[in-house]
This record gives C-alpha cells, structure tokens and sequence, in this order.
C-alpha cells in the first residue's frame, strides 16, 4: 500500500533520544505513514536497536548512510525517496505530541484541495532534555491561508518554524533545491523561504509538536564558532532579500537586527556575558516601534524563557 505521508528522520548518534521520539509517533498509531531513517553514525547498532523496537507500531524504512553525514544530505535523499505525495521531518530528539497526526492528515487534505499551497505549518511547543514541557513556540501568522511572500518578509526576521512543523509536497522540495549542504545551521531557515516563495502558506492553529532543547543539539553547539555562525545567518539574507523587493517599511533593519541579536546571544551563551549588552542595544536601536514589530516577528521571547529556564538549572548538558 502507497503510504499518504513520509516521515523523514535523519540519525547520528541518535540512540538516547530516538526511543522517546519514536514512542511519541507510535502513541499516535500513524497508519499509512512511513517512517525513513537515514544513520551516519559507526554506533554499534545502538540506534537502530532502538527503531527495531517499534517495528510492530511504525512502518520504519532503515537506511545506513555512513557516507553521508550533514543532517541536510541525509534529509534530502529521505525526501528523493520518499514513496507518499506528502513529507514532513522529524529529528532524533524532537517529539510529536498528542493529535500531531490529525493535524497531519488535515494538513495533507487541506494541501491536496489547495495546489498553490506549497507548505502548510503550525506552532509547536519547547520541551527538555527530559521532554518536560518548556512552553510555547508560536508563530507570527494566524491560522489560515496566506501568500508565501507575506510570510517569507516575516521570516526574514528570524526563523520562527519549527523543523518537525512544515508538511510538503517532495515535488516542491526537489524543485526548490531542497537544503543546501553548506548551512549546517541555518539551512531550514533557508527552505522554508524558498518554499514560500514557491507559493502559498497554510498556517494550523494548534501546537502538536515539542522542540527538544539539550546540549548536545545543534542549536547548541553549533554556536561556538561565532564567525560561522554569523556567516550561516548572513548568507541567507543575502541570498532571499533581492528577491523579495520591495520589503515592507523598516523590515531590513529589522532582519539584519536580528542576526545581530542572534550572534550576540549565543556568543552570550558560549562564556561572554557581556555581549548581552550587545543584544539589547540592537534592539534599542531599532526604536520602540519596530522594536515591538521584531519582537512579534522573531519570538524572541518564546525562545529565550525556555533556555533561560534550563541555563538556570544547570540543565544544559
């Protein structure tokens, strides 16, 4: 039987996590849904022990690829070989939460009756290292249908989609470029502009997926090196803003602030405290007004309280 959704998950030393995340799926009894893990890691079998043992719940489709070892390489031969008209991705440590497969399969019919839409999308929710809820992770969009270029200016600002969230056609995947090898960091950020520019943007009203923060997570320790890291954001500006013109009033200043503020806050968070004051006099600079507007448009706060939650702890590691 032809599956209607492929689940795209790519493994790397992914054995701690993946028995959570595949429980969490397996909760949701998603029949007619595959599930294609793609492994890198020499690991002994430990993770794919772990898949073997949801056998009996998930279709899971298997694939050692030692030889591949971005995140973005593995994603992108999951999405080649899909076998469903839908995909969506879902990483080794996120979550699925309760009536996550409802809102899929409402995403997928609500896209299969819509042609020009070219992704839908929802707001998730912030879990620990030990998947306790850590609150919410809205969207700046409301419910509904809205141009992909409405969304791509906003998402400008910041990435503010959760990578477990977007449903897609593989078609629309491929034909955009699907993520590129060299944006370790940023490259769903880049995607989901491109697949906005591609067309419409279904947005769900409900959180039915959790973002998992620990320390071994690229968000994490990606960070470290601050000249990539300002290059990974840079390099998207780049290449979207030309082909987005004429951007809404004020909204470079606030893109580009918002680079800033990022880099300030992971070099904050890697042992220079001091770049705090960095943070917030870019948004300073922006003047009350667009200031709010950044605000709304990155979710800074959502994304802040719940690192600062487990900073607090000593939970990090």
């Amino acid at each position: 039987m032809t599956p209607w959704l492929t689940v795209v998950m790519p493994v790397h030393n992914g054995a701690a996590h993946l028995g959570a995340t595949l429980a969490s799926a397996a909760a949701e009894r998603p029949e007619g849904v595959e599930f294609r893990l793609y492994n890198s890691a020499p690991d002994g079998g430990a993770a794919r022990a772990v898949a073997d043992h949801f056998r009996d719940r998930l279709d899971i489709v298997w694939t050692e690829a030692l030889h591949l070892k971005p995140w973005t390489a593995k994603t992108n031969l999951g999405v080649d070989e899909a076998r469903a008209p839908f995909a969506t991705m879902l990483h080794q440590d996120d979550l699925w939460r309760p009536g996550h497969l409802a809102a899929l399969s409402a995403a997928v019919a609500a896209m299969a009756a819509q042609p020009r839409a070219a992704m839908s999308i929802g707001p998730s929710r912030f879990a620990g290292p030990a998947g306790e809820d850590l609150g919410p992770w809205d969207l700046p969009f409301a419910p509904g249908r809205h141009p992909g270029v409405d969304v791509a200016h906003t998402l400008l600002v910041q990435n503010s989609v959760a990578i477990l969230a977007p449903v897609f056609r593989p078609e629309t995947w491929r034909a955009v470029g699907g993520l590129d090898d060299d944006l370790w960091y940023t490259a769903d950020w880049d995607l989901w502009l491109k697949l906005a520019e591609a067309g419409d943007v279904l947005v769900r009203p409900a959180a039915t997926t959790a973002f998992r923060i620990h320390g071994g997570s690229l968000t994490m320790t990606g960070s470290r090196d601050a000249a990539a890291f300002r290059a990974q954001h840079d390099v998207v500006l780049a290449r979207h803003m030309p082909g987005l013109m004429p951007l809404p009033s004020g909204l470079a200043r606030r893109a580009r602030a918002g680079v800033a503020i990022n880099c300030a806050l992971a070099e904050a968070a890697n042992g220079q405290p001091l770049r705090l004051l960095a943070a917030v006099g870019a948004l300073a600079a922006l003047g009350p007004v667009d200031a709010a507007r950044f605000l709304r448009e990155s979710r800074l706060i959502d994304r802040l309280r719940p690192r600062l939650r487990l900073k607090a702890k000593g939970d990090f590691g």
